[in-house]
């Protein structure tokens, strides 16, 4: 609980707040100087700011040679700690690994509904967000390309996206996964199922859609990457 309020009373500045919300969709690290520059303050201002938020494990820093002599920089990047805030105190984590590892006993049945229950998690997710006075087939490829990238911010991914509407294909790099913590102790289903969710999310809104894996945060990459195949 005490961790807790250290937290809300850390982003209980809106400034403070802004900054690391941007530092979450950054995807790379920061230094003192483009923060400053970023939200208009002075760098001292923004070294505070920074050390705050370091100071509850939301961000953690590194310092690095600059090359040219002089005084080594620090950078600042987001921490791999998870940060939960609950009141009153909720263990969903624990929940899901119980959850998890009750359906690993299930064996094939138990992989077969997560999968299936990933994916219609992922169409719910995106069909929220389909205009309601259009169709899918009224949208155009970029608008479609659009509603999945929100779909996959509101899910936590922090994902970049590019697109290609000649060729069809869209490419989303995941620099957040929200499962990561179970999926450390459960690789295969976890994935499979993040694999599912974002199936699903593509299939609302293109049903031939081919989705594959090009890289994995499991095995050692510093994001997931998938492309999809689509067919409009």
């Amino acid at each position: 609980m005490e961790q807790t309020l250290k937290i809300t009373n850390v982003l209980a500045d809106p400034t403070r707040y802004h900054i690391y919300e941007y530092i979450t969709k950054k995807h790379k690290k920061v230094s003192v100087q483009e923060i400053a520059e970023a939200f208009n303050i002075h760098p001292n201002v923004a070294r505070l700011h920074l050390t705050k938020l370091e100071d509850v494990n939301m961000i953690v820093s590194e310092t690095q040679k600059t090359g040219k002599g002089g005084r080594p920089s620090r950078l600042y990047r987001l921490s791999d700690k998870v940060i939960q805030l609950h009141f009153p105190f909720r263990d969903y984590q624990l929940l899901s690994k119980i959850a998890i590892q009750t359906i690993a006993k299930l064996g094939d049945v138990g992989n077969q509904a997560l999968y299936e229950t990933g994916k219609n998690f992922g169409k719910e997710l995106v069909a929220q967000r389909i205009p309601h006075d259009q169709s899918v087939q009224e949208l155009t490829f970029a608008e479609k390309a659009e509603i999945v990238k929100e779909a996959a911010e509101a899910a936590g991914f922090y994902p970049t996206f590019e697109y290609n509407e000649k060729e069809g294909k869209i490419y989303l790099q995941v620099f957040n996964c929200p499962f990561k913590e179970i999926a450390l102790q459960e690789p295969e289903i976890i994935c499979q199922m993040h694999y599912a969710f974002l199936q699903g999310m593509f299939e609302v809104l293109f049903p031939n859609v081919e989705l594959v894996e090009m890289e994995n945060m499991m095995k050692g990459c510093n994001y997931c990457s998938y492309r999809a195949n689509l067919v409009k």
